[in-house]
């Protein structure tokens, strides 16, 4: 039988990884973490209650009375939030321009990663996000380091977001992912920086499925 092992696959906003990350699980028979999905519900939630973002203390006493649930399906992993499907709601423009502000927090990341170390324990899991190789999965077997140019990952969020039906503008989301990069780099709780130990990859000029059998080849090494 092969290895269990834990795959941590960072890098900024728009970058490809969870949609690389999920055919990674998929072939090696994993299970998918979305850690982004997991900031996305709490944001949705703070908003829909009008809850300060920047007010700590109230979006930490939110997050203690909130349960979710991150459950697979035919059509790729659901968002449970207190039981409501809201999969589709937290890729909102709304969510997506104010999740850095709430992600920023400590004390609400804190809770986050222990939940999501909680998830990982047993290996056989890739798990996706900013700081998951550098502080959530500080000891998985394969980090990675994944990024494109912030033209191509305006140009796949501009695609993305035209199949949910959300309509975008290409200026927009560049200045969007630009700022959201700032914020993710600069921020004092576990910024968005590259593990030591990680693998760089440039997925700019490859498909997806050129940078998902990237990640396997590497994978299959380690599980060997």
């Amino acid at each position: 039988m092969s290895k269990q092992i834990q795959i941590a696959i960072d890098g900024p906003a728009g970058a490809g990884k969870s949609t690389i990350a999920k055919i990674v699980a998929e072939n090696l028979g994993f299970t998918y973490i979305d850690t982004g999905a997991m900031y996305r519900a709490v944001t949705y939630k703070a908003l829909k209650e009008n809850i300060e973002l920047n007010d700590a203390k109230s979006l930490e006493n939110m997050l203690s009375n909130t349960k979710i649930d991150l459950k697979p399906s035919e059509n790729g992993q659901l968002v449970f939030l207190d039981g409501e499907d809201v999969s589709q709601q937290i890729r909102s423009n709304e969510v997506t321009a104010n999740v850095s502000q709430v992600s920023a927090h400590p004390n609400i990341r804190e809770i986050l990663v222990k939940k999501q170390q909680e998830l990982a324990s047993n290996g056989g899991i890739v798990m996706d996000g900013r700081d998951i190789a550098t502080h959530v999965l500080k000891e998985a077997e394969l980090k990675i380091f994944m990024s494109a140019s912030v033209e191509e990952r305006a140009k796949r969020r501009f695609i993305d977001n035209e199949k949910r039906g959300i309509p975008s503008d290409m200026e927009t989301l560049k200045e969007e992912i630009s700022l959201r990069d700032k914020l993710d780099s600069e921020r004092e709780a576990s910024p968005l920086i590259q593990a030591e130990d990680a693998i760089y990859l440039d997925t700019t000029e490859l498909s997806i499925e050129e940078a998902a059998n990237a990640i396997l080849k590497l994978a299959q090494e380690k599980m060997e």
